[in-house]
């Protein structure tokens, strides 16, 4: 976990800067009995914000959007190892009819 400061330096950031994202909901540090903390995921997220705005120039409603597209994809992710996992658990002739099901409910692909 990143201190403050040291997450100001890594990151590239002015504190003032930082403090608007925290306050956008761009990054959430970990707060708790302390300093605030950072994890290197929010390491790597003010960057990509840095580079959305400065280098490609997306205004704030954009990284918003695209941050929440971003954890959306994240969340999705998270839930489909949950049930890979679930799923990779059950009796093989379970697994076999639900992926008979998965393939029938498939659409066609378009040429």
């Amino acid at each position: 976990m990143l201190e403050y400061q040291e997450f100001c330096l890594r990151a590239e950031l002015e504190g003032e800067v930082l403090e608007t994202w925290i306050a956008a909901g761009w990054l959430i540090p970990e707060t708790g009995e302390g300093p605030r903390r950072f994890s290197e995921a929010d390491l790597a997220r003010a960057r990509l914000i840095h580079d959305l705005h400065d280098d490609l120039g997306v205004n704030d409603e954009g990284i918003a959007i695209i941050l929440d597209l971003l954890d959306q994809m994240h969340g999705l992710r998270h839930s489909l190892r949950e049930l890979s996992a679930a799923l990779s658990v059950l009796p093989e002739p379970m697994r076999a009819r639900i992926q008979e099901e998965l393939r029938a409910r498939r659409l066609p692909t378009r040429v």
